[in-house]
C-alpha cells in the first residue's frame, strides 16, 4: 500500500514539475505598432490594441502602454529583429513583439515574432491566418496564448481559439482513382494440396499518386483473398515496369483427410485461413491512356498451418 502510495505521490510530483517547467513569457513586454500591406489603418490599430488586451488577459507579463512605445519609436518603422531589440533597450522591457499584417484577397496573413531583448535573439516566428477581418479577434488571442507559452500557434489551438481558416476541409492532392480486374493461374510451390494449378480472378481499386499506385484487391485464388497492395512505377511513359508488394488475408480451400492415429480414424484440424504476404513486379501498358493493360507476376505466402505458397500470373485491364 505504501509502494503503491509513494508512486502515485511520484506521477503527480513529476506532472506538476512538467507543466512548470514549461517556458513562459515573464517580466516587461512591448507591442511595436503593427505594420501591414493592403489593409487599412483602423483595422491594423484594432487588431494591435487586441493584442495588447489579450495579453495582459493572461496575466503573465506587464505589458507596456501604447502611448509609450510610440513615444520612444517617435514615428520609425521597426520590423526587423536589431531595431526590436534598440527598442526594447530603451523600452526597458523584456521581450518585444512586432507584426506584419498581409492581406490576400478576403483572407489575412498575420506574421508575428517574439523578441528576447537581453540575448538579443528570436524566441518564437510564426504566422496564423485569419479568413476575414472579424476572425481576427480570435487570431489575436491565439497568437497572445503563443507569445505568453513562448509555443506555435499549431500547439497554443484550444476549444473557443479555433480560426475560420483551420475549420476549412483541407484541400487534397489530386490522384488519378483506378479500377480493373484480371485473370490467371496460381502456380502452387508449397502446400496447396499438390494441386499443379488453380484458375484466378481478382477485382482491384486503387489511386496513382506520381510514382506511386495503392490500393486494395478481392481474388478468387484457390479460396478467396483480400489484401492491401502497394507499387513503385519506375516510368511515366507508356509502358511502365513496377515492383511492389502486398498485405491482406486468405482463406484457402483444402480438402479434409480421414488419417489414422492410434488405432483411430480422425479428420484433420488444419487451419486453411491467414494472413498473406506478397512481392509482385509487372508491366503496365499504355500507362497515358484511360484504360491501361496490367501484366503482374506475384509470388504469395500465407501464414496458415498448410504453409501454402504459390506462383500467380495474371493479365488485365485497368481504368
Amino acid at each position: 500500500m505504501k509502494t503503491h502510495s509513494f508512486f502515485m505521490i511520484t506521477v503527480i510530483f513529476l506532472c506538476f514539475s512538467f507543466a512548470s517547467g514549461q517556458n513562459t513569457a515573464t517580466g516587461k513586454l512591448a507591442v511595436l505598432p503593427f505594420q501591414s500591406l493592403g489593409l487599412d489603418e483602423m483595422t491594423m490599430k484594432s487588431a494591435e490594441s487586441l493584442l495588447r488586451l489579450e495579453i495582459r488577459k493572461l496575466n503573465k507579463v506587464e505589458v507596456l502602454g501604447e502611448k509609450e512605445v510610440e513615444q520612444v519609436l517617435g514615428g520609425e518603422i521597426c520590423v526587423e529583429v536589431p531595431c526590436a531589440v534598440e527598442i526594447g533597450n530603451k523600452l526597458k522591457v523584456d521581450q518585444v513583439v512586432f507584426c506584419k499584417l498581409i492581406t490576400l484577397g478576403q483572407k489575412i496573413i498575420v506574421e508575428f515574432t517574439l523578441v528576447d531583448v537581453l540575448n538579443q535573439k528570436i524566441i518564437l516566428v510564426d504566422k496564423l491566418s485569419a479568413a476575414s477581418v472579424e476572425d481576427l479577434d480570435v487570431v489575436m488571442k491565439r497568437v497572445a496564448v503563443s507569445v505568453i507559452r513562448q509555443e506555435s500557434t499549431d500547439k497554443s489551438a484550444e476549444v473557443d481559439l479555433i480560426t475560420e481558416k483551420e475549420t476549412e476541409t483541407p484541400r487534397r492532392r489530386g490522384t488519378r482513382k483506378f479500377t480493373g480486374f484480371s485473370f490467371g493461374y496460381l502456380y502452387p510451390q508449397k502446400g496447396y494440396d499438390d494441386e499443379d494449378r488453380s484458375f484466378t480472378m481478382d477485382f482491384r481499386t486503387g489511386a496513382e499518386i506520381s510514382d506511386f499506385a495503392i490500393g486494395m484487391q478481392m481474388a478468387i485464388r484457390k479460396g478467396f483473398a483480400m489484401n492491401i497492395f502497394s507499387h513503385y512505377l519506375f516510368t511515366k511513359k507508356d509502358f511502365c515496369p513496377y515492383l511492389g508488394g502486398a498485405f491482406g488475408f486468405h482463406w484457402v480451400s483444402h480438402e479434409e483427410y480421414i488419417i489414422e492415429e492410434n488405432g483411430y480414424w480422425r479428420e484433420t484440424k488444419k487451419r486453411g485461413d491467414g494472413f498473406e504476404l506478397l512481392a509482385n513486379g509487372g508491366l503496365l501498358a499504355f500507362r497515358t491512356y484511360n484504360i491501361q493493360i496490367i501484366v503482374n507476376l506475384a509470388y504469395s505466402y500465407t501464414l496458415n498451418d498448410y504453409d501454402d505458397q504459390a506462383l500467380v500470373f495474371t493479365l488485365g485491364l485497368i481504368r
